[in-house]
């Protein structure tokens, strides 16, 4: 005698899950990174308009331009990066380059060794990062009152090495502008390399080194990070020292780009560093944030700037636009954190 078994879902429809429930479990497990791929998809949506418009905005040489153009700005986003990472903020890293290129060009044609000034540059800008790391953290002065101070002593100092441009004629600083390396339409300068490299070091640093890990741990509650025996005080000194760094790099590769030292240069910088470093998802509370979003951020910062400048129009709108992606993306990223807030 033989008995048939009939299954539960015999006679039922297996309905399969809906693709907005695959998206939406896609962006819970992966909310951290949705700013930064928003500032991606933005990327790609203005470049498709500026094609569309223009008929040769895409091709090798603007888009080798971008990164010509705004390697400085670059570098300076991937120290800004380690700094709101922490929870921080860093004002002084225009006026940081602004002082280290206007010193180097004062050296430079007083006859001092290239291999001398460049160094000199980059320890320059890392002694006010770490003053600025000193005061947040040893004296309890909030950062954007420490990176302030820091702001107005490394203008001050600009002013008082010369109040005028001076010119750059050293033959290794010029090398760093001139030389092109051609990839068929394509092109690199040894400053776009620079840029490109700081991008590396920093994205592996903060992803495979303690160090990084401790960075996030910090920015993601700092007592937290105490209690679980991470070097808090440390960390905090030395993202500031990286971003001064930076600065100190990035004033040799503007002196580069321009040919000169000026002390009015990189006024307002700051701000143009924090935007790009936000629009390419780093949380201005800190714990989130992403190297190589704030190179996607530096990205759409420039690809803004040139097809502004395409169209001829005023740089007033650059502001603008900036602006109201900033507002844009601070809201994206308070929903995140208060979503965050809710799943504890």
């Amino acid at each position: 005698m033989s008995t048939t078994t009939t299954t539960p879902t015999a006679g039922r429809r297996i309905v399969p899950p809906r693709l907005s429930e695959y998206a939406r479990t896609f962006v819970a497990r992966h909310a951290s990174v949705m700013p930064m791929l928003a500032a991606l998809v933005i990327l790609v949506l203005i470049l498709i308009g500026a094609q569309i418009h223009f008929g040769d905005f895409v091709n090798p040489r603007t888009l080798s331009s971008l990164l010509l153009d705004n390697a400085y700005l670059l570098i300076l986003a991937v120290g800004m990066t380690f700094v709101i990472v922490t929870g921080g903020i860093d004002l002084s890293v225009g006026s940081v380059m602004a002082f280290t290129g206007i010193a180097a060009a004062q050296m430079l044609d007083h006859g001092v060794s290239s291999a001398i000034v460049i160094p000199a540059m980059i320890l320059g800008g890392a002694v006010i990062g770490l003053m600025i790391g000193v005061l947040v953290q040893y004296f309890d002065v909030q950062p954007f009152i420490a990176s302030l101070a820091g702001l107005f002593l490394a203008r001050g100092l600009a002013y008082v090495v010369s109040l005028k441009s001076i010119r750059v004629e050293n033959e290794h600083v010029i090398w760093l502008q001139s030389t092109r390396w051609w990839f068929g339409e394509w092109y690199l300068t040894p400053t776009g390399v620079l840029a490109l490299l700081t991008v590396v070091v920093g994205a592996l640093v903060m992803k495979y080194t303690r160090f990084g890990r401790t960075v996030y741990a910090v920015g993601g509650g700092e007592q937290s990070a105490r209690l679980m025996g991470l070097a808090v005080a440390r960390t905090k000194v030395l993202v500031y020292v990286i971003s001064g760094v930076c600065g100190g790099l990035a004033g040799l590769v503007l002196t580069a780009y321009s040919g000169a030292g000026y002390p009015r240069n990189g006024i307002g910088t700051e701000l143009d560093v924090i935007a790009a470093v936000v629009i390419g998802g780093t949380l201005l509370t800190g714990g989130v944030g992403y190297v190589v979003g704030s190179l996607i951020g530096v990205l759409v910062y420039g690809t803004i700037h040139t097809v502004i400048s395409y169209m001829g129009a005023e740089q007033s709108w650059m502001r603008i636009i900036i602006g109201l992606m900033l507002l844009m993306f601070i809201v994206v990223q308070r929903v995140i954190v208060v979503r965050a807030e809710r799943r504890r």
